[in-house]
């Protein structure tokens, strides 16, 4: 039996929140058995360090709506909103690099020439 929290009822962003993974193949498959949806594992360490640049950015932007609420000057909110932009850019180049050393390496080590093409494709929506 599976353990996997991946029912098509579910968003993305419930997936996430589950803290079970999905139940992959003996062979360490990085695609879930029950459902066919991709999967990275993490460290402990590398996943609450990603979680906590993600509520960094959380807080930043509860900042702005707070300064939005306290009709704030125009200048100090865009400054705020630049500051959440860099932020999450800084979370993508981290995630991505991250990306690249592991499951890009696999792959190509694996044969999957497909994984180049989605990397492409992840980086041109990234340079929008």
């Amino acid at each position: 039996m599976s353990d996997c929290n991946c029912n098509k009822d579910q968003t993305t962003a419930d997936i996430s929140a589950n803290a079970m993974p999905c139940d992959t193949t003996s062979d360490k498959s990085p695609v879930c058995s029950c459902c066919s949806m991709k999967h990275t594992d993490r460290s402990e360490a590398d996943r609450r360090k990603l979680v906590n640049r993600l509520k960094r950015i959380e807080g930043q932007i509860r900042g702005i709506i707070g300064m939005l609420e306290n009709d704030a000057y125009c200048n100090d909110i865009l400054i705020q909103s630049a500051a959440v932009n860099a932020a999450v850019n800084s979370f993508n180049k981290e995630l991505l690099a991250n990306h690249i050393r592991t499951c890009v390496a696999r792959d190509i080590r694996a044969g999957k020439d497909e994984t180049i093409d989605e990397l492409v494709a992840t980086l041109q929506k990234l340079m929008k």
